[in-house]
């Protein structure tokens, strides 16, 4: 469950001068785990597929048909971005089903480090396509003078990014804190099977609106 003070952070140790919190470790786990159980997952594949790779074929086609309806082009140079934010994502968002787990989408800094990728990412792929001067001169478009505004745009939507899936599943998170000290064991479990759905929807929601500024980067998309 989230932590009293859910701007605070909670320590666990310190390397040298850093101080590494609940959040951080729990984001290596869930990354170790991930990445362990892909290795797993994708260490025999096969023309006529299992029920294992059945299911994670079905994802991967999801996640491409979802990026290619978002973002109007072939789906392939983008799935390792997209596909990792959206598992990570609905992993973390659906972590507090473990018992003393705290989601690390719950904490601003990590949503804050989510959103610096897509930010980054979507400059990367913008200059990565159309060359670094026709990027540049994106932003001149439709008018010089309405570059203020295009500038700041790029960091209020990154902004709400971030604090979109924060504020989302911190206060799930708080509700059923919340319920839970006053109505006991069993009554918070209906808010949390909905936890699950609100879960999936934010990671769906992220990612959709990831592929949305990655396209308008690559002038795929206009998102004016």
């Amino acid at each position: 469950m989230i932590d009293a003070a859910p701007f605070a952070p909670h320590v666990l140790f310190h390397v040298g001068p850093v101080a590494i919190g609940k959040v951080v470790v729990t984001t290596w786990v869930i990354m170790a785990v991930m990445g362990l159980g892909c290795a797993v997952a994708t260490r025999r594949l096969r023309i006529r597929p299992g029920r294992v790779q059945a299911v994670l074929e079905l994802v991967v086609e999801g996640i491409c048909g979802q990026i290619e309806e978002t973002m109007q082009t072939p789906p392939r140079r983008y799935l390792p971005l997209l596909g990792s934010l959206f598992l990570f994502v609905l992993v973390a968002n659906l972590s507090p089903l473990l018992p003393g787990v705290q989601a690390p989408t719950a904490r601003l800094e990590t949503t804050a480090a989510l959103a610096l990728v897509v930010f980054v990412a979507a400059h990367a792929y913008g200059i990565r396509t159309l060359g670094f001067g026709r990027y540049l001169a994106h932003y001149l478009e439709p008018s010089p003078l309405l570059l203020p505004l295009t500038l700041l745009s790029e960091f209020t939507r990154t902004f709400a990014l971030m604090v979109r899936l924060f504020g989302n599943i911190m206060s799930h998170e708080m509700v059923i804190t919340v319920v839970l000290g006053l109505a006991g064991l069993l009554v918070p479990v209906p808010i949390m099977a909905l936890g699950l759905l609100i879960g999936a929807v934010q990671a769906y929601i992220f990612t959709v609106l990831a592929a949305v500024f990655l396209g308008a980067a690559v002038g795929a998309v206009n998102v004016g």
